[in-house]
Formats: structure tokens, C-alpha cells, sequence
């Protein structure tokens, strides 16, 4: 007879293309996932995966199965989430976070999962986006909260906030306000690490013929880069709603500019499964929790 655990494995093994990646997903062992498809390989009578050079690939009849396995086990991960009161929701959520989020609305979003699913753990890894997609993608983490959206075999997306990013400077600076780009370039630049989407924004933004060399630092830490710009050591290109405080003790201001920088829009990613309850519950709460922040009124 067919049972769940033969399918979820046969599932895997075709969407990630190996048998590795299966064991890693699955948290077992490479001769464990062969046991398992050979097993359901004798149930269902046919050859169900084939290698294709370094691939392993569903056969015509394994492609057949793959619709039925996808729509019963995606059943079964209905049927629990009918059945399970809150409790029942345990166990362990990797979450990878951009560090924009962990100065915002991660601290109620965590506090939302604790008073919703008491029984539920949340381990979080604060990095880059890009090194965040990377850990998605090889399943270090279940859910990565970082700019997007990603495109990827398996990959699922959901916008969760949008952040206006602006010029922000301490008025040690002495910045001209309103400025132009030509002022602006006068000054050291600090934003977000190499090869992230804002930092590549803001040095293509300023690599013009008539535009001096400009001096931008990177950091991957928002506190150092809210620091350095405290300090009068440049301009700051993040998000107003990092310096918040800041911005209403005078610490520092904002600067009025007619330059633009495409807001960060933040999403929710994770891999596809038909078996990803707790994932997709977690998911749900993170896109109200964000929404609420972006609804909340903010002193201009």
C-alpha cells in the first residue's frame, strides 16, 4: 500500500533532483530515500526516476504519479490544518531575516507566533539578502524575509512591506537642504553591503560623467551604518524608518531631494511543498504583522 511518507519522498526527490537533497530535506539518509522509492517503485509496478547526467529526473510514469502525489499530499496538509487546534502546531521554524525587518516589525512578529502557537520555536539568522537566498535555497532556513522576490524552481513569494528609502544625514554634516545629486555626491555615502539591491541602486545612481568619483561606504549592519551617520562620517541611503528616533531627537534629518531610490520591497520566501503547514501559518502571520506596521501612523 502507498503511504504518505513513500510519496513525500518521491515528491522531493524529483523537485530537487537528487537523492541528497531529498535525505537533507527529509532529514535522513541517502539509503533511507533509495529504501523508500524502491519500495514505492514495487507498489506501483513501474520504474518512477531515471538519471539524466547528474540529475535524477521522473520517468513518463513517475511524471503521471507526480500530479497525484503533489494533489494527495497538498489533501493531507488540508486535511491536518482543519483538524489541529493551535497546540498541535510544534516544532522547530528556521527563519532567515534581512536586518531592515529586525529593526521594525520582527519583534511583534515574533511575539504574535508565541501567543498564537505557544509550542512553535522560531530560530532566526540575521544576514544579506543574497546570502539569504543562498541558505533558502541549499534549506538552511525555512522561510527567508529579505528583498525580493526570488525566482526559483519551488520557490513561493509573498510581498509582506514596501520601505521609501532616503538621504539621511546628522546636521554636523552641514548637507545643503534641499540638495541636489551634485551635492549629494560631495559627501561620503553609507548604505547597504556590496552587491544588495540598495547598494547597487545608489552607485549606479551616481556613476555619471559630470558626477566627481563618489566615496560610498557598505555595511551589512544597519546599527553601524545609523552610527556612522550619527557621527557626521556621511550620508546615510536607508529606509527613514530605521532612525526614527533619531530623526525626532534631531540626531539626524532627512534630506530633501529631488535624487530617488526604488523603495525595498521585503517578501516572505520559502520552498514549495505540499507539506508545509507551519511554514505557511508563519508566513500568514508575517504578512499581518508587517501589514499593521506599514498601516501605523509615524511622525513625518
Amino acid at each position: 500500500m502507498v503511504d504518505f511518507k513513500g510519496l513525500e519522498t518521491f515528491l522531493w526527490v524529483a523537485a530537487l533532483g537528487s537523492f541528497r537533497g531529498a535525505a537533507q530535506k527529509l532529514n535522513t539518509t541517502q539509503p533511507a530515500i533509495s529504501h523508500r522509492i524502491a519500495q514505492l517503485e514495487a507498489e506501483v509496478g513501474a520504474k518512477l526516476l531515471t538519471r539524466e547526467s547528474r540529475n535524477v529526473a521522473p520517468t513518463l510514469r513517475g511524471r503521471q504519479l507526480l500530479v497525484y502525489a503533489e494533489k494527495i499530499l497538498a489533501m493531507r496538509a488540508e486535511m491536518l490544518a482543519s483538524l489541529r487546534d493551535a497546540e498541535a502546531v510544534r516544532g522547530v521554524i528556521r527563519l532567515g531575516v534581512a536586518e531592515t525587518i529586525v529593526h521594525t516589525w520582527l519583534p511583534d512578529f515574533i511575539k504574535e507566533v508565541h501567543r498564537i502557537y505557544p509550542n512553535l520555536s522560531i530560530e532566526i539568522e540575521v544576514d544579506i539578502s543574497p546570502s539569504l537566498r543562498a541558505r533558502l535555497l541549499a534549506q538552511e532556513v525555512d522561510i527567508a524575509f529579505l528583498l525580493g522576490p526570488l525566482s526559483a524552481p519551488l520557490l513561493r513569494n509573498r510581498l509582506l512591506c514596501e520601505y521609501p528609502v532616503g538621504f539621511i544625514a546628522s546636521p554636523l554634516l552641514k548637507v545643503p537642504n534641499p540638495a541636489d545629486v551634485s551635492d549629494l555626491a560631495q559627501f561620503p555615502l553609507i548604505t547597504f553591503a556590496r552587491k544588495t539591491q540598495p547598494y547597487e541602486h545608489v552607485k549606479s545612481l551616481f556613476n555619471r560623467p559630470y558626477l566627481p568619483p563618489i566615496n560610498l561606504h557598505a555595511s551589512a549592519s544597519m546599527a553601524t551604518v545609523v552610527h556612522l551617520a550619527t557621527e557626521g562620517i556621511g550620508i546615510a541611503v536607508i529606509p527613514h524608518e530605521l532612525v526614527e528616533k533619531e530623526l525626532r531627537d534631531g540626531t539626524l534629518e532627512r534630506i530633501q531631494t529631488e535624487v530617488t531610490i526604488p523603495p525595498l520591497a521585503f517578501c516572505a520566501s520559502w520552498l514549495e511543498s505540499p507539506d508545509t503547514l507551519a511554514v505557511e501559518l508563519v508566513v500568514e502571520i508575517a504578512a499581518r504583522m508587517a501589514g499593521s506596521w506599514n498601516e501605523t501612523p509615524r511622525p513625518a
